[in-house]
């Protein structure tokens, strides 16, 4: 099966969008099969938690429904929807609502359910400690510069470089 080339599917998504910010549910459906498995991953790599994690997902895409009208296709919409998604999933776990129930009820020796295969490093960031975990997915692995991590966490840049430094350190040791 060959894929549309770039042009066509940003032509594509933009009429889903289009069709979408004028009130179509269809449109909205087919946005949200298109990108909820990537907003659901990301939003798991920062709460660590399956539940935790398709909640967040559901509110990122409640959040993007009110707020459809106000995308005006200046960034690529996955960019736009991948910063939506960063904020939420970081405001949601800093509700703290998540970790309580987490640490009453300490699932880290729980086989996972997680549908989403995680290998490596993924199976290892729920043992660190929020902030740490928060700034090595943001840096390392969705490529967000310190700067950008400190405004969205109200940080410093050098706060959120000692976090992946210690991050960093603390993998690494796990991983020997």
């Amino acid at each position: 099966m060959s894929q549309l080339p770039k042009d066509n599917f940003d032509a594509i998504e933009s009429h889903w969008i289009a069709l979408a910010q004028a009130g179509d549910q269809a449109a909205f459906a087919h946005l949200f099969e298109q990108h909820h498995r990537r907003v659901y991953a990301l939003c798991l790599r920062l709460c660590q938690h399956p539940n935790c994690a398709e909640e967040a997902t559901q509110e990122v895409f409640l959040r993007l429904w009110q707020k459809l009208d106000s995308y005006q296709g200046e960034a690529n919409f996955s960019t736009w929807l991948h910063r939506l998604s960063v904020n939420h999933a970081i405001n949601f776990t800093r509700k703290g609502q998540w970790w309580r129930q987490r640490l009453n009820h300490d699932s880290s020796h729980e086989p996972s359910h997680n549908p989403i295969p995680q290998q490596g490093i993924d199976r290892l960031l729920p043992k660190l400690p929020v902030r740490r975990r928060q700034v090595f997915v943001l840096h390392a692995i969705e490529g967000y510069q310190h700067q950008e991590i400190g405004e969205l966490l109200g940080i410093s840049s050098g706060a959120s470089k000692a976090h992946y430094h210690h991050a960093r350190t603390q993998l690494q040791e796990w991983l020997q």
